[in-house]
């Protein structure tokens, strides 16, 4: 059980990747919950002031800016803002995602700067430590007031609408208070739009996107290593003298994460026959180093959102002041994911390069690494499926924040498009997997024509657990259910 807390100081990224988890308690501290009574009673001292318009407060929402709200009408504002946003379609947000976007969400109230009552927050907090995870679509967000149409479908729940599931099964949201003794919620002034505006939901996005991106990047070291004595490859390239001649961090990382995977291996002890090797692997360094790199810059992106105020307007209580800005305009995120969708689509693109010298019958190795080619085709097909994965992810690698599209009247003039940015990365990531996946069962197929040589002491321990699941091809088979445990093995090892 891990446990994350909630006082006010800054979370690490590793803090941040267990909000997802099932198993994650969240413990709130004194001061956080302070903070919070103490924007709202500022607020509500605020609105005791005569003829003053505050945004949303008292006031019709985007370009509607202009029209007064009867203070009789108030909290009906508010209720109209949630159930009116949320139109969200498409595909429903994964549990583990969900549960990192109500995690945020309760973390985004902490800092003070707000104007949300406790009981909404507890709300939410229940919400987190009992498993009722509302049911949001994945599509309806622009990036620009915050995750408008997402957040709002997180918040029918409060109010005893939309639905939830709990514990793998859906349930409207009228049945929570039947269930869990939790009555619906009715939000006053500022609560629904501080529900509704933050970057929350393309965050909880980017950290799954980032978790498993980082996951991924480790194993493509281990297939990288292995790959490298299975292709007779050779190690010098990867002499920590090299990389100190260009000292990028992430490049020295690499080259000695695949050093220290191939320590004590018998085929690197054997006679290096070949001066050079291909540059899908003797550049891993640079190529796996630059990507561990950007996703390096990519976590500080998302540290820094994850400890910010992004919805509008904000409560300063030093000054008795509310004032509307834009920190609920996604760019920052939308740019750092799509760094994300490029370098897991350069992460793919090398390993689908040394699947292709494995196969190739190169370096004494068979024709697609079967026995008996001709008869048998082996693993031609293996490539070809994973050469189309790496071309969907060359084509999802275009940035989705250079587009932009015009909203609310004119109002919303300009746009992130980072949730649609931090949706196509996760699915980048998915396919990495796929061709990590791949990679891996073509390596220790194209390891056992080594045989007795073996690799290291590490990889042979990974090659023996997966030889238990997945054996070595003599002749053709169906390739579909051993491509899928392969894909499990590794996001269950290393």
């Amino acid at each position: 059980m891990a446990i994350v807390e909630f006082n006010c100081q800054p979370l690490a990224l590793a803090d941040l990747f267990a909000l997802s988890k099932a198993e994650t308690e969240i413990h709130v501290s004194n001061v956080f919950f302070e903070r919070i009574e103490q924007s709202r009673s500022t607020l509500e001292q605020i609105m005791q002031k005569e003829g003053v318009r505050y945004y949303g407060i008292n006031t019709g929402f985007g370009s509607l800016y202009t029209t007064e709200i009867a203070k009789e009408d108030s909290i009906k504002l508010q209720e109209n803002l949630v159930k009116s946003h949320a139109c969200g379609t498409g595909n429903r947000l994964d549990e583990r995602a969900v549960r990192c976007l109500l995690g945020l969400k309760i973390l985004g109230f902490g800092w003070g700067l707000s104007g949300i009552r406790r009981e909404v927050v507890e709300r939410l907090l229940e919400f987190y430590r009992l498993g009722i995870l509302p049911e949001v679509p994945e599509s309806g967000s622009l990036g620009a007031s915050g995750d408008l149409a997402p957040l709002a479908h997180l918040s029918l729940p409060l109010l005893g609408m939309g639905f939830f599931n709990y514990k793998g099964k859906r349930h409207s949201g009228a049945e929570i208070e039947p269930m869990f003794g939790l009555p619906p919620l009715q939000l006053r002034e500022k609560e629904g739009l501080a529900l509704l505006n933050g970057t929350q939901y393309m965050l909880a996005q980017g950290l799954m996107a980032l978790e498993d991106a980082l996951k991924a990047w480790n194993w493509a070291q281990i297939n990288a290593a292995a790959g490298l004595d299975a292709y007779s490859g050779n190690a010098a390239a990867f002499d920590p003298r090299v990389q100190a001649a260009r000292p990028h961090a992430g490049q020295i990382r690499s080259a000695m994460g695949v050093l220290d995977l191939l320590y004590d291996s018998q085929l690197q002890r054997s006679e290096r026959k070949y001066l050079q090797d291909p540059y899908s692997f003797r550049c891993v360094p640079q190529v796996h180093g630059a990507i561990y790199d950007s996703l390096q810059f990519i976590g500080s992106t998302l540290e820094v959102e994850a400890q910010s105020t992004t919805d509008n307007p904000l409560i300063f209580t030093d000054s008795l002041e509310i004032i509307s800005g834009g920190n609920f305009h996604g760019e920052p995120l939308a740019l750092a994911m799509d760094y994300l969708k490029i370098a897991l689509a350069e992460l793919g693109s090398i390993s689908e390069r040394r699947i292709y010298k494995l196969i190739n019958g190169d370096r004494s190795l068979p024709v697609f690494l079967t026995p008996n080619p001709g008869l048998n085709s082996g693993f031609m097909i293996l490539q070809y499926s994973a050469a189309a994965l790496v071309s969907q992810n060359k084509q999802g690698a275009g940035p989705a924040s250079v587009d932009s599209i015009d909203s609310s009247r004119g109002q919303e003039d300009h746009v992130s498009m980072g949730a649609n940015a931090a949706l196509q990365a996760r699915a980048q990531v998915e396919r990495v997997w796929r061709i990590l996946g791949m990679e891996w069962m073509t390596v220790c197929q194209a390891l056992d024509f080594h045989l007795p040589l073996c690799s290291s002491p590490r990889i042979e321990k990974y090659r023996n657990l997966f030889r238990a699941e997945v054996p070595f091809l003599k002749e053709d088979a169906e390739m579909s259910p051993m491509v899928e445990k392969s894909i499990a093995f590794i996001q269950t090892h290393g």
